[in-house]
């Protein structure tokens, strides 16, 4: 089957014409219309859960890099971490799951991996274009066996942003096992630098930039987001109210 971007849009027409019963209720229509929750609501209608965002070659890499948020957690911990070639570094991955795992740097390298060269584009305004290398987010949760409540992935991370608070942020289920969402290690076929998230950052290639946690430290399932810091799911969502869905 070919789709045209016609035979795309009347899908979509028809689909939100189907909807319209249903978005003529007051309290649905806050709740659906909303901008975050209609993005999301919009681009998983019109799009397959598993389409991969788009992939690049290895000749249109860009060749430079930048990187988003904190280049440096320049933390004690973090230090002595890095000081050490991260050998003492352990991801946790706990919260809603049946067997909480510690995995070292070396056995994350150890297990399958994906490659994949795509696009980052950063709420800023910039985009840049890399090849990662990294452990398929399925794999590890896979490994510890999600319970039935779990609905969200929450990342904890290294960089202090303030006032003892890490930077963090989550995705739902859909995005967590998404093929394209990998746990990195390596960028442009080297070892993460500092400023782009040594030891481990996540990659969720069908968003911002902002979601892609860098200096991971720990993996949590959760059933509900609104424990977590602010109650909206992630660092720049709680303060400076950026969409919890950041959907390209």
């Amino acid at each position: 089957m070919i789709l045209t971007r016609r035979t795309l849009l009347l899908g979509a027409t028809a689909t939100l014409a189907g909807c319209d019963r249903i978005a003529r209720q007051p309290l649905a229509r806050d709740i659906l219309f909303s901008a975050d929750n209609f993005h999301q609501w919009a681009q998983r209608t019109i799009m397959a859960r598993d389409a991969l965002a788009q992939e690049f070659r290895p000749e249109q890499i860009s060749p430079l890099f930048r990187a988003n948020g904190t280049a440096n957690p320049n933390t004690p911990a973090y230090k002595a971490l890095w000081r050490s070639g991260f050998a003492d570094w352990r991801l946790r991955v706990d919260g809603l799951v049946a067997r909480p795992l510690s995995l070292s740097l070396s056995q994350l390298h150890a297990l399958p991996h994906r490659e994949q060269i795509t696009r980052h584009d950063c709420v800023e305004g910039w985009s840049a274009i890399g090849k990662w290398r990294g452990v398929p987010l399925k794999l590890l949760l896979d490994g510890a066996g999600l319970r039935d409540r779990a609905r969200y992935i929450v990342f904890h991370c290294a960089d202090d942003m303030g006032g003892g608070t890490a930077y963090y942020e989550s995705i739902d289920l859909i995005d967590a096992f998404h093929p394209q969402t990998i746990l990195a290690f390596a960028l442009n076929d080297r070892p993460l630098s500092v400023a782009n998230g040594a030891p481990l950052r996540l990659r969720v290639e069908r968003q911002l930039g902002y979601k892609q946690a860098k200096y991971l430290m720990r993996i949590e399932a959760v059933e509900s987001l609104l424990s977590i810091g602010r109650g909206k799911g992630g660092f720049w969502e709680d303060r400076a109210n950026y969409d919890w869905y950041a959907g390209i």
